[in-house]
């Protein structure tokens, strides 16, 4: 081999093991790593998009949203089968029940009230859970995840937080949080749909 050819060979394989770096690099969004791609019920999910919450003049946490495939709209998100995760991890530290009655605010305000009787349950149980954990700091994770035939399951400081709740209209109203007519953050609603 002359060196030319090595040369070249040699440049190659440094711009492969270069690019392949890059794209293990994790996006950040308020200075938390979002992998690029999960995988969840025995399934790869990618990294639909990731931004901040932002209240008056506190960052409260970054959230990432995970697909099965690339959606760019709420429809989208909520009419997409397989498996999904909300990924949240606190960027101030929060009351955990306060937390908890404004994720129910966000479920009332986004949600048709001919579904809320359905929500109830789910929406009991979510409360009791995040008036258990008292408080959030920053850098807790709360994980919401969808994987059909078993629930929505949700993951609070790294620990499961009892049984997955069945109804999938539950996941569907808790997504619509961030994504639906009045989200939390018109800004993150964007950045999860990738936009």
């Amino acid at each position: 081999m002359n060196q030319a050819a090595w040369r070249s060979g040699l440049a190659l394989a440094v711009l492969a093991a270069a690019s392949a770096c890059a794209t293990a690099v994790p996006i950040e969004a308020g200075g938390v790593p979002f992998d690029e791609a999960i995988r969840l019920g025995g399934r790869p999910l990618l990294l639909n998009g990731a931004g901040v919450r932002n209240k008056a003049v506190f960052k409260v946490y970054a959230a990432g949203l995970y697909l099965s495939t690339r959606a760019t709209t709420t429809e989208e998100v909520l009419s997409m089968a397989g498996p999904k995760r909300l990924a949240i991890t606190m960027l101030h530290d929060v009351d955990a029940d306060v937390l908890g009655r404004l994720f129910t605010h966000g479920v009332e305000d986004n949600s048709p009230r001919s579904r809320m009787s359905q929500l109830v349950p789910g929406l009991l149980r979510m409360g009791q859970i995040f008036s258990d954990q008292k408080e959030l700091k920053a850098g807790d994770s709360l994980v919401i995840d969808w994987i059909p035939g078993a629930g929505t399951i949700l993951t609070i400081k790294g620990a499961t937080q009892g049984a997955p709740i069945r109804e999938p209209e539950f996941f569907d109203a808790l997504l619509r949080i961030w994504l639906g007519p009045v989200p939390a953050d018109w800004k993150l609603k964007d950045a999860l749909l990738g936009k």
